[in-house]
């Protein structure tokens, strides 16, 4: 190798190395091979390791040559058999010269680990050189100094561990100490260079991992990050001042650090009420003002310490290698690129599973190598630069974790004060927020000609986040009075404001920039506070494990759980509810036993011997028989407890019967009576579910559907029940955006079951009786007031509500918005009396006299129809009859005159034998009846014919038994002056006349 390529080549290397680490690697591969260099291997564990050394001073090299040798002597880590040398090097300042050494003097004699201090003015170059090179061949790099987190990095310093923690581990420190303060809200201050950006991102992680379920996990409120070298720092302190947090975390150097701490005291921030905690290099800064807590790594300058702690843990590693595989040597050529040392890898693996005590503590690494369980002493400044150590962050051997231990009497906060700030500026004027849910928040929108809210109500604008106008509201109820009444007692002023969206807020799983784990983002007034767009949440937020993740809660204003609301079964009153009382079966049999027990009587009454009777001996009339029409209208008037006026049985077995049908009838109508009464008026309706454990709800069927609001606390509480998951499978596609929907559709009868707050549930059973809540209350929890993590004003909000519950003011508030305590005892008056009876319960029995109406009517046309029918009929049988009658007459009449003929021959025949023809007789005989000579047919018998006078002329006059008919007063003389009579009839001599015509009738 020419010696004057050296200066050249070391030069090009060493720039490489300020901007590409890795070229060394490059570089490497390119120098000449050493002279004599062999690749060496053994299938044998080596009897002889040599531990490298690149140490910053004659006096580190002493020690550790002196600590292997006593090594040697120490079983506990050295087997038999096996000797230790040390090889050193002194570290130069030229990290290119470094590079050859560690080949030439380290590499070239077969080390198995290289020890490394760090040069002070040359700062982790140095370092960084040796790490390279003898990462590059696998060799493991033991730090005794470097605490840059470029060291962490296991891809560029793939075998690199160190005895001396990073300084981003000590964002540990901060959590534990704030944990200590129980501070929660924080500002951090950090450089732009990869340390201040390790720092911060330790820090964050480590509060998610392990502080994710506490009540105190910190949060950063603001994150001030700066370039390195900076000339003021006013910029950053003035959106400082305007945030609540006054705790400080800080990284910077020492340079920076003065810089931060002048312009902050100018800015009055390192007095009272403000808390600075700041790493070790801002510690030393030489204006740190008096109250700053710092911390400082125990040992951190104890090379001695650090290098017996290394020597013992690579002793220790190789020990146990050598009982569990074999070692191959080391590398001895630089010049072999293809060296691949298989056994430096496991080594460099068995030393990070090292954990030993050693002089600077517990000794143990991380997976990047880094050192673990390190001790920092916690440092408060006094006056005059004075370090005072007022706590320790130390292993606990007993629990095998560090713990934290500060005595605060000890600490002198800034401002020379002994008790312990806040750590956060208090607003008295805070945006609070609601939401429109009756009872507790009442909306009412502003008319255009108002300007103002009532005395009881309090104006709530509804920002429009798409077009940034404000609806003006006014807001009342329960949790107004509550706020009002908070205000009042613990002292601050507020706006009021609606949620943006309506909705209490609900988390959606977003998976930001490519992350592997999902966030969660909040809706709604939820996501309000966790954005800190708000301060505050009035409303009736209920209390759970999601929402608590993020936001604080004041202790339950208001104690409560979930409830189902559906609509009182009422009973369906059909036409026919007066039957409801009997069954089916029963009326038929009743209605059968009315006409049989009629049939009975009338067969009774009809062949009893004793039926017919007298009711009186003066009575000479028989009282006619019970017919069947009679019977049956009896026994439907004993039934019907109807008055019997007649139609009753007149024999005594009748009588027996128609006794025990009374009876009968008194039984059924007393039991119709009871039973009536007991359906339309004393009944109440049950509610259809027994609660959340209904199997119906359980197994829903495809007629009962439920549902709650989507997005809610008992929608996640749906979501967190294994139980329930078959029943929120089912609801989840009918839930709704607001309550006000779903109760509305509760009483429309579209929703039969809304699952809710109990107490919004019970507000609305109490305001309509027709509404009612099933079951047992289930999913217990409380409302609660929420505030940002970390708030202030938590504890005195919660203190304040406390107050008010033994006070009897939320009793107060519940009477009054809640229960509404008239409403609620008229729901009470109404259960307890009976139901008044409408015309819906009694329809049936007006329609079943309707209906008797229309029979009756209908029954009077018919007989109207038929009477008019038979008296047609009559006049036809009498104009017959009549007919008959003259037709007889005729007929008579005929006999009679040829009878008178026969006896006027047979007398003429008498006088001719004494008389001559046309005696006086047969004179007046002509002149009294002047048409007996005439033939009268049939037609002439008809009204208004001369015969039809004669016929109702008056009979003659008779006289005594055996004389003839006289005439009228008139003589013999007399009767040949007199007119005759035409309308005369001859007397009817005829004793065989009669007035029976049946014969004639057609």
């Amino acid at each position: 190798m020419a010696a004057p390529a050296f200066p050249a080549a070391a030069l090009f290397v060493y720039r490489c190395l300020l901007f590409a680490p890795a070229i060394v690697v490059g570089l490497l591969l390119t120098l000449p091979p050493i002279a004599g260099a062999q690749r060496h291997t053994a299938s044998d564990n080596p009897s002889t390791y040599n531990i490298g050394g690149v140490l910053s001073n004659s006096e580190s090299e002493a020690h550790f040559h002196t600590t292997i040798s006593h090594l040697n002597f120490d079983q506990q880590y050295v087997p038999r058999k096996v000797t230790y040398y040390d090889k050193t090097i002194r570290m130069d300042k030229n990290p290119i010269k470094t590079v050859f050494n560690v080949c030439d003097k380290l590499i070239e004699n077969r080390v198995y680990a290289v020890v490394v201090s760090h040069e002070q003015t040359s700062g982790d170059l140095s370092p960084a050189a040796v790490s390279y090179t003898s990462g590059f061949y696998s060799i493991p790099v033991i730090g005794i100094s470097s605490r840059d987190a470029a060291f962490s990095d296991k891809n560029i310093h793939v075998s690199f561990l160190r005895t001396v923690p990073p300084y981003y581990h000590q964002a540990d420190v901060w959590l534990e100490m704030l944990s200590h303060f129980a501070y929660t809200k924080v500002i951090i201050i950090h450089s732009s260079d990869t340390d201040g950006r390790a720092i911060l991102g330790r820090f964050q992680t480590t509060s998610q991992t392990y502080y994710d379920d506490v009540d105190v996990r910190a949060n950063v409120e603001l994150i001030v990050e700066f370039e390195p070298k900076l000339e003021s720092f006013t910029e950053h302190l003035i959106d400082m001042k305007t945030a609540q947090s006054r705790v400080y975390l800080m990284y910077a150097s020492t340079e920076d650090a003065q810089v931060i701490f002048r312009d902050a005291g100018e800015y009055n921030m390192t007095g009272e009420g403000h808390v600075w905690i700041v790493t070790e290099q801002a510690l030393f800064a030489n204006n740190t003002p008096d109250g700053v807590l710092g911390l400082q790594l125990e040992h951190a300058h104890s090379d001695k310490g650090h290098i017996r702690d290394s020597v013992y843990v690579l002793a220790s590693a190789i020990k146990e290698m050598i009982s569990n595989e074999t070692i191959a040597e080391a590398p001895k050529d630089c010049g072999d690129s293809a060296v691949n040392w298989e056994s430096g890898k496991r080594l460099f693996q068995y030393l990070k599973s090292r954990n030993i005590t050693g002089e600077t503590g517990q000794v143990a690494f991380d997976d990047n190598g880094d050192r673990i369980y390190a001790g920092y002493d916690v440092i408060n400044i006094r006056e005059k630069q004075k370090k005072h150590v007022v706590g320790k962050f130390s292993y606990d051997s007993m629990r095998a974790k560090m713990r934290m231990n500060i005595n605060d009497s000890e600490i002198i906060w800034p401002g020379k004060q002994n008790r312990k700030p806040e750590g956060i500026m208090i607003p008295t004027h805070l945006k609070v927020l609601t939401i429109e849910e009756k009872p507790f928040v009442y909306v009412r929108r502003m008319g255009d000609d108002e300007f103002r809210c009532e005395p009881d109500e309090r104006p709530c604008p509804l920002f429009n986040a798409t077009d940034s106008t404000a609806n003006e509201y006014c807001c009342r109820g329960y949790c107004i009075d509550l706020l009002i009444e908070l205000s009042k007692r613990i002292n601050f002023t507020y706006d009021l404001a609606l949620s943006p969206d309506g909705q209490f807020g609900h988390y959606i799983l977003r998976n930001n920039s490519g992350a592997i784990t999902l966030r969660k983002e909040w809706t709604g007034l939820m996501g309000e506070l966790v954005n800190e767009r708000a301060d505050m949440i009035v409303a009736p937020l209920t209390i759970n494990p999601e929402r608590a993740e993020y936001i604080e809660f004041s202790k339950p204003f208001k104690y409560q759980g979930i409830t189902i609301l559906e609509k009182k079964p009422s009973r369906s009153s059909t036409l026919v509810s007066f039957l409801q009382p009997f069954s089916n079966t029963l009326w038929i049999l009743v209605m059968v036993s009315v006409h049989v027990v009629a049939l009975v009587l009338y067969l009774l009454d009809r062949f009893s011997p004793f039926g017919r009777f007298k009711l009186s001996h003066s009575d000479s009339n028989e009282e006619k028989a019970l017919n069947l029409s009679s019977a049956v209208w009896f026994a439907w008037g004993v039934l019907l407890n109807s008055g019997i006026g007649e139609g009753t049985p007149r024999s005594f077995s009748a009588r027996v019967l128609g006794m025990v049908w009374a009876g009968f009838a008194m039984i059924i109508v007393a039991s119709y009576t009871a039973n009536l009464a007991a359906f339309l008026v004393l009944e109440r309706p049950k509610t259809k579910l027994s609660g959340i454990n209904d199997a119906r709800l359980r197994n829903t069927m495809e007629n009962l559907t439920c549902a709650t609001v989507k997005g809610s606390s008992v929608d996640m509480y749906f979501r967190r029940q294994v139980e329930l998951s078959n029943m929120y499978r089912t609801m989840e596609a009918n839930n709704y955006a607001t309550a006000e929907q779903a109760i509305e559709d509760v009483k429309k009868g579209k929703l039969m079951a809304f699952i809710w707050d109990s107490s919004r549930l019970e507000y609305e059973a109490s305001k309509d009786c027709e509404l009612v809540t099933a079951g047992e209350l289930f999913g217990r929890s409380g409302y609660g007031i929420g505030l940002q993590k970390g708030s202030p004003w938590t504890d005195a909000v919660t203190l304040t509500i406390l107050e008010f519950h033994e006070s009897g003011f939320m009793e107060k508030l519940d009477k009054q918005w809640i229960f509404h305590g008239h409403v609620q005892q008229n729901c009470e008056l109404f259960e307890k009396t009976p139901n008044t009876l409408g015309l819906k319960n009694m329809a049936g029995v007006f329609i079943l006299v309707g209906v008797g109406i229309a029979g009756g009517v209908g029954l009077i046309i018919i007989e109207v129809i038929y009477k008019k029918h038979q008296v047609k009929k009559q006049k036809r049988l009498d104009i017959a009859r009549h007919a008959a009658d003259k037709w007889r007459g005729t007929i008579e009449k005929r006999k009679t005159i040829r009878a008178s003929l026969a006896m006027q021959r047979q007398y003429n025949v008498g006088l001719n034998s004494t008389h001559p023809p046309g005696t006086i007789s047969l004179a007046v005989d002509k002149r009294r009846y002047p048409r007996l000579g005439q033939r009268l047919g049939p037609e002439r018998a008809w009204p208004g014919d001369a015969a039809d006078v004669l016929r109702t002329r008056r009979p003659y006059e008779l006289g005594k038994p055996g004389q003839s008919p006289k005439v009228m007063g008139a003589t013999p003389a007399m009767l040949g002056r007199t007119r005759p009579q035409q309308n005369v009839l001859p007397p009817r001599y005829s004793p065989g006349y009669t007035s029976d015509v049946s014969h004639l009738v057609v």
